[in-house]
């Protein structure tokens, strides 16, 4: 991060003059925006860089500077790596209208690099008005300017800029490969993209060699959410158009008086631009945590920690972290907790459906599903596949709800997006078990528990919409770059400070199989590839997931393999009083691996029995949190 802060007045005062001319060049905003500039910040990004006034002024110790222009960012190569050989060539031109279009002439790519940089700025300097412009087949027309002593050759001013350019990565990129491969929480990024013309914004003519046009404006702005979103701080310039105003509104805009100087029109050299200033998305303190929390949808997937966050939550905030894994992330709401308290979070769960949450909410920093995208995606499109349809024929739901489950899991997996399908998917699989009495596909038809509740009596259309619009609020960032994963937990190779483990709980008096409960909406996540229907049964359910916790020894072992995968982690496990091992067992395994093994018990009632007995759907237990660590990880004061 620079750790250097410079007034306002020694950057303008020591600032370097740009080696080019350049049409849009921001010399004349440079005293308005230096002072928007955040004081410190990690490194420069220019993605549109041009004349590059404000990067020479500043004189940033980290950058990557870049432009589309493949003979621009080799000018600034050779400045930066080869500047003496860059002079010499320079030396030997004149200002004269033959050697000016002599030059011209010249195929920049056949000459030797710094040759080809000095006929980039000799061009510069002595066409007219500064212009790069080029025709339809790339080659430069500008005129001759005419001009009494352009300074062909500022040696003291190309090695200065040398000097600085040796700090910068230099790209010749699109902007959006730029910005979403280096752009960083802590960053700044400087946006001075090709301007929205004001007199032909209605229809949205080419108006520079680049054809940015009115899509690739809206997709800019799309980004700078994404990246403000992300951490990063941005000031971008534009036209004062009314495109720009739609598009930045949210933010703070100040408009400037300009002046054009390559118009040919005398009355239309006076413009107004603006400059659009874009702090950082602010992480959500421990305050406001709670308030996000209650934005993740409710469900009512067996063994939910929902009633438990305040309980988890006070016992990790004892210790310094960073990050988190939250290993078997079930529901997803711990994960969503802990994103919600500004840590990076990876989110893991051998069940498709689970990492189907938590991508759409917990991985998911910007990215919505819109109503129309929505709406899209209920229209029969082409040939469906009736998988569905004809599978759970008279199980599940009506004959006409089949075919639209048909219909829009076909629309999903035809999304290129992977985030708007995981909140689509998301959507889908709420609606389907919204739709079922208990959230349950353990049996089929309503039967006995059919309670009326309005879930029930909604259409599935009317489900999925409001489902889409539950998961799209549910969305935001925490400034971390968060990871939903599905797999194996002793596979897994994500790094985090702090691990919560809330594994399925084995008991001698009930199972532990979450695809048994859950099969319809697994497989349907998973379009049920790689999955295999057993046929013989009632419910058509897909085989369970073999797992380790089934069994009392097979449960054992496999903690003491956790437990020693994170032993520099701090660990916080969810367990059971009614499950097994014993809670002296559990103590004993993690003290293994732990200088400290503390239990918290919580008394705690499940909102729907998974025991056998009379007492079944209304069971009261006492819920465990062990919680292991060492020394080292406790919060200092």
């Amino acid at each position: 991060m620079s750790d250097e802060k410079l007034s306002v007045e020694d950057i303008i005062y020591n600032r370097v003059k740009p080696i080019l001319k350049w049409a849009g060049g921001k010399s004349q905003l440079l005293d308005d925006i230096i002072p928007m500039i955040p004081g410190k910040y990690n490194t420069y990004i220019e993605p549109f860089f041009g004349g590059g006034a404000l990067f020479f002024a500043i004189k940033p110790k980290k950058a990557v500077i870049a432009d589309s222009n493949p003979e621009l960012i080799n000018c600034y190569v050779q400045v930066s790596q080869n500047v003496e050989e860059v002079i010499d060539y320079l030396r030997s031109y004149e200002n004269t209208s033959e050697m000016f279009y002599n030059v011209r002439n010249q195929d920049w790519t056949t000459l030797p690099s710094a040759e080809a940089a000095a006929r980039t700025i000799y061009l510069n300097k002595t066409c007219f008005n500064g212009l790069y412009r080029v025709n339809r087949k790339g080659e430069f027309n500008c005129p001759f300017g005419r001009y009494k002593n352009p300074n062909i050759c500022d040696a003291d001013g190309l090695r200065a800029a040398s000097s600085i350019l040796a700090n910068a990565t230099i790209l010749c990129e699109d902007y959006k490969q730029v910005l979403m491969k280096y752009a960083r929480s802590g960053d700044f990024v400087f946006l001075d993209p090709p301007y929205v013309p004001i007199s032909e914004y209605a229809d949205f003519k080419r108006y520079t060699k680049e054809q940015f046009y009115e899509k690739d404006q809206r997709e800019l702005a799309e980004l700078v959410d994404t990246l403000r979103l992300n951490g990063v701080s941005m000031i971008l310039t534009n036209s004062n158009a009314q495109l720009v105003k739609e598009l930045y509104g949210k933010y703070p805009i100040k408009v400037i008086q300009t002046k054009r100087y390559i118009s040919s029109k005398v009355d239309t050299r006076n413009g107004e631009d603006v400059i659009v200033s874009i702090t950082p998305f602010s992480v959500p303190s421990t305050g406001n945590a709670s308030a996000q929390i209650t934005k993740y949808p409710p469900t009512r997937f067996m063994g939910s920690k929902r009633k438990l966050l305040d309980e988890i939550w006070a016992q990790a905030q004892r210790f310094e972290f960073n990050s988190a894994i939250d290993l078997f992330s079930g529901s997803g709401i711990v994960g969503y907790m802990l994103k919600s308290h500004g840590l990076r979070v990876t989110s893991n769960d051998y069940m498709h459906m689970s990492y189907t949450f938590s991508k759409a909410m917990i991985e998911n920093n910007s990215i919505r599903l819109s109503e129309a995208e929505a709406l899209e995606l209920m229209v029969k499109k082409g040939k469906i596949n009736h998988f569905v349809s004809k599978t759970f024929r008279n199980l599940y739901f009506t004959d006409e709800e089949n075919d639209f489950i048909d219909i829009v899991r076909g629309n999903i997996s035809r999304m290129t997006n992977p985030l708007k399908r995981a909140i689509a998917m998301s959507a889908l699989i709420r609606a389907c078990m919204k739709k079922r009495p208990r959230g349950l596909f353990t049996y089929v038809g309503l039967g006995k528990y059919d309670d009326g509740r309005k879930d029930l009596k909604l259409s599935f259309r009317q489900q999925f919409l409001d489902n889409v619009a539950v998961v799209n609020a549910a969305v935001f960032s925490n400034g971390k770059k968060n990871r939903a994963v599905c797999g194996d937990v002793f596979e897994l190779r994500s790094k985090g400070d702090l691990v919560y483990i809330d594994p399925p709980y084995y008991s001698p008096f009930s199972d532990n199989e979450y695809v048994r409960r859950y099969h319809f909406v697994e497989g349907l996540a998973r379009n049920w590839e790689g999955v295999e229907i057993q046929e013989n049964t009632q419910t058509k359910k897909i085989k369970n997931y073999p797992t380790p916790f089934s069994t009392k020894d097979g449960a054992a072992t496999a903690f003491d393999a956790l437990f020693k995968k994170y032993a520099k982690c701090v660990l916080i496990v969810s367990y059971s009083s009614n499950s097994l091992p014993s809670q002296d067992e559990m103590v004993a395994i993690m003290s293994k691996y732990k200088q400290h093994v503390e239990v918290v018990p919580i008394d705690y009632t499940y909102s729907f029995g998974n025991q056998n007995g009379a007492v079944s759907h209304r069971n009261r237990v006492q819920e465990f949190l062990f919680v292991g660590y060492d020394d080292v990880h406790i919060r200092r004061k």
